[in-house]
This record gives C-alpha cells, sequence and structure tokens, in this order.
C-alpha cells in the first residue's frame, strides 16, 4: 500500500483499538481504506494518547495502513506533534461519552480552524447528546419525557397508553434500553434500576409498534441524506442494534423521512455536526448519533455504493489551504 500521493494529507483518526475494530462492519476502517486509496496519510491514535503543553493540544500518533486482510491493519513508528500538524482530525471515539471524552472534546476545541478541520465539531459532540440532541426537534419526536422521577415516568407512560420505552441518556448500542408495560411486576424494579433509585436522569418515549418491522438509520452528510439502513430485531428482541442480533435490510425514504431530515438537516449543518446517524422508528426520529455512527459498511453492501468516498471528497473539500 502507497500510503502517501502526491498531493496526499495528513488524516488522523481519533478511535477504539484498531485491533479491536470489525473490518467487515467498521465504519471508520472504511473512512481509513478510502483516505488511503485517495493518497492521504492515515493516522491513529486513541482518545488517551492526546494531551496539552499549555494552550497547545498535541498527539502521541502512529502511522496506519489498512486493508481488507488479516491482519488488517499494519502500524508504523510512533511520533508526536501538535494537532495542527494534521490536515484533518476524525474524532470516532464510539460512545459512552464520558469523562475522558468530555475532556478530549475540550482539547480538540484547541485546535485552530484555519489549520485543522475536526470532524464533528468538538463543542457540538459536548452539547449534542444522542438523547437529548433529538428534543430540538419537537415536530418529528414521539411523546418523550426526561425526569428521574418513577411517579412522572408511570404517569406518563399511561398517558401513552400503559406501555413505553425508557432509556439511559448516557447509552449506546442499545444498551440499558427497556420496553415496560403497566401490568408488568418488574416494573417498579426496572424504574428502579434504570433512574438509579430516582438519583439519574432517563428518557421515556411512547412505544412505537413499528420498530418491529424495523429501525431506520439515516445517514447525513453536512445535513443531506446519504443512504439508510433498516435495521430489524429478533423476534425475542425490541432492539434492532446490529450487535444485539437485529438483521439489516435496504431501506428507502418515505415522506415522512424526508420531513424529518428537513426538520434536521439546517440545524446539524450549522453545528458542525457533518457525519450524523438519524434513528427513526415509524413516522418518528428517535436519536441523533454524533459520536461514531455507523452503518456505511451494511449500506454498502445492500445498495452497491462505497459512501465513504463521498464522505472524504466532502473532507478534502473543506480542508484547509494546502501546506504546499
Amino acid at each position: 500500500m502507497d500510503g502517501q500521493g502526491k498531493h496526499g494529507r495528513r488524516f488522523l483518526f481519533i478511535m477504539d483499538p484498531i485491533e479491536r475494530i470489525l473490518p467487515d462492519k467498521d465504519t471508520t476502517f472504511v473512512f481509513m481504506l478510502e483516505a488511503q486509496r485517495r493518497g492521504h496519510e492515515v493516522f491513529y491514535c486513541r482518545v488517551l494518547d492526546l494531551f496539552s503543553r499549555g494552550p497547545q493540544p498535541h498527539a502521541h500518533f502512529r502511522r496506519a495502513e489498512v486493508a481488507r486482510a488479516n491482519p488488517h491493519y499494519a502500524l508504523f513508528e510512533e511520533r508526536t506533534e501538535a494537532l495542527t500538524w494534521f490536515d484533518a482530525i476524525f474524532m470516532r471515539k464510539d460512545p459512552p461519552v464520558d469523562a475522558t471524552y468530555l475532556f478530549a472534546t475540550h482539547l480538540l476545541s484547541l485546535v485552530d480552524p484555519t489549520r485543522t478541520l475536526v470532524l464533528n465539531r468538538p463543542n457540538a459532540l459536548r452539547d449534542a447528546n444522542e438523547k437529548l440532541y433529538a428534543l430540538n426537534f419537537p415536530d418529528v419526536i414521539p411523546p418523550t419525557i426526561v425526569t428521574s422521577d418513577r411517579t412522572m415516568l408511570k404517569q406518563f407512560m399511561e398517558e401513552q397508553g400503559g406501555e413505553m420505552i425508557v432509556k439511559p441518556l448516557d447509552g449506546c448500542g442499545g444498551a440499558g434500553i427497556f420496553h415496560v408495560h403497566r401490568a408488568d411486576r418488574n416494573l417498579n424494579a426496572i424504574l428502579e434500576a434504570v433512574t438509579i433509585d430516582g438519583t439519574r436522569l432517563i428518557m421515556g418515549q411512547r412505544y412505537i409498534p413499528e420498530v418491529r418491522q424495523g429501525d431506520k438509520r439515516v445517514i447525513l452528510l453536512d445535513g443531506e441524506p446519504l443512504g439508510a439502513v433498516l435495521r430489524v430485531p429478533r423476534e425475542d428482541e425490541h432492539r434492532g442494534n446490529i450487535h444485539v442480533g437485529g438483521s439489516v435490510r435496504k431501506a428507502n425514504l418515505g415522506e415522512s423521512d424526508r420531513r424529518i431530515i428537513d426538520a434536521v438537516g439546517q440545524r446539524v449543518r450549522a453545528d458542525g455536526l457533518y457525519f450524523v446517524g438519524l434513528d427513526v422508528i415509524g413516522d418518528f426520529l428517535t436519536e441523533v448519533n454524533v459520536t461514531s455512527p455507523t452503518g456505511v459498511q451494511e449500506i454498502d453492501t445492500l445498495e452497491g455504493t462505497n459512501l465513504s468516498e463521498r464522505v472524504i471528497a466532502f473532507t478534502e473539500a473543506r480542508l484547509p489551504t494546502s501546506r504546499g
């Protein structure tokens, strides 16, 4: 693999351990592949490789080469530079968004945007909680409550016909999500557990029966639809997430999807949330994934596309002036 072309730029990917990713599933992996194919140098680090000397953020990192092979990566010499040494930085660390993640976004916010493009914009990653950010779009979300109060949650559930979905605000990948019913003898125990005895805010949402037909992931690039995939839950599951056994099918964008995209697109573009995954069930937006949205490889396989080509081309078009 060449790794650097005549006009190659330097792309840093901040991510989870590269040895643990699934090369046939991971979206970051195909971004790296495409950047490499287009002649850019690809570099790799983890969140804890970031540090700052005074106001200047730096990283310990290694050059990487990736391939659809076994092993799927090779890492080269470690070096240390200021983050402005890179032309583009992809913040692709998976949730949860914990204190370490938030501190990393603070360091990334110190990067001079006239020298280095950071995707997604660090302050937007801090502000856009993947559950709460959807509240900015009240016309396209299901009835929703955010509270730690179990009495309020049960009252809300009754208003929704005696069932609802409850989820932690800092969860990911379907973790901690429950479909609860008024007749469930475990209801009180579940609400105690998810609210940690009333000490943690959680989200309750109307249960949307269309989830049995699938949870649609719609990928947006700069506020415009890039592609979509339907994640269908197993018969014994209420979650369609792929890693808990959901299957994937082709997904078309319907009228309600377009309405959701129109509602969300301008805001995410203004916030610098360049690459976003919308979770849509039935006619409703349920979450806005901003930290490390996935689904690109599944869409490519089903549709015969190469979405990463469009993402890297978008990045190239917004890079600072060539360093010569």
